[in-house]
């Protein structure tokens, strides 16, 4: 067997940190991945960031409101999954 990682990162526009959450929850889950935990850090005076550790790898969230974008990356050792996932977030 072959060791091997797909890795994804992209700039979306949502920046509300219940909105990601619940948001990535959903999109994770329907790509096919299996949560272990989601681990949230809320900044002062604003920005977030959450990592959802997943059975096949990780995906992090790391928010800039300031500059009204969230930088999102994701890496898997599935490739099905991410490609399910990259499929529904291209749109974002």
């Amino acid at each position: 067997m072959q060791a091997k990682i797909w890795n994804h990162s992209q700039w979306i526009g949502e920046t509300e940190p219940t909105a990601l959450r619940a948001q990535f929850d959903m999109l994770l889950r329907k790509a096919g991945f299996n949560i272990l935990r989601c681990t949230e850090h809320h900044f002062e005076p604003q920005g977030y960031t959450a990592l959802w550790l997943l059975c096949e790898s990780h995906f992090a969230v790391h928010t800039f409101p300031e500059c009204g974008k969230t930088y999102i990356e994701l890496s898997s050792c599935n490739l099905e999954f991410y490609q399910n996932f990259l499929s529904m977030t291209k749109e974002l």
